[in-house]
């Protein structure tokens, strides 16, 4: 199958403060080791990455037809999202949500290095909002 493992979290190091003795505890100083225990103590999920193409492998073998068969209609399911969107149309899929295309006006925005106004122009986006149903599950 086709997925891509998720990069690796990143390990936190000690602080250098939890290590040395102070003479004199500060209130800052008190705090720092016990938000790095705090943060060291909760576990993070490696999240997988699964492509559409894995998907669509796993339905083949679930409905017993060959992965070429099942590429093909991964391949056909994403022409045909593209064009509807294209097109301006709503595309419903049953208990997984709305996909659909907003315009987005032109409007004033920021330079965060030099703060200077700037005009962002008009754009579409490809929305989605999740079904009732995708929710309550997930």
């Amino acid at each position: 199958m086709a997925t891509k493992p998720a990069a690796k979290p990143k390990q936190a190091a000690a602080p250098k403060a939890a290590a040395k003795k102070q003479a004199k505890p500060t209130s800052t100083a008190a705090k720092k080791p016990a938000a790095a225990a705090a943060r060291g103590a909760v576990p993070t999920k490696v999240v997988e990455t699964i492509t559409l193409k894995a998907v669509f492998e796993q339905l083949a073998e679930a409905q017993e037809m060959p992965r070429k068969q099942a590429h093909a209609m991964a391949a056909g399911v994403i022409d045909l999202v593209t064009k509807h969107l294209k097109n301006g149309d709503r595309i419903r899929m049953s208990g997984l949500g709305i996909l659909e295309v907003k315009d987005r006006p032109e409007r004033m925005g920021r330079n965060p290095a030099t703060g200077a106004a700037i005009k962002i122009a008009a754009s579409k986006k490809v929305a989605f909002r999740a079904a009732k149903e995708l929710k309550e599950v997930v």
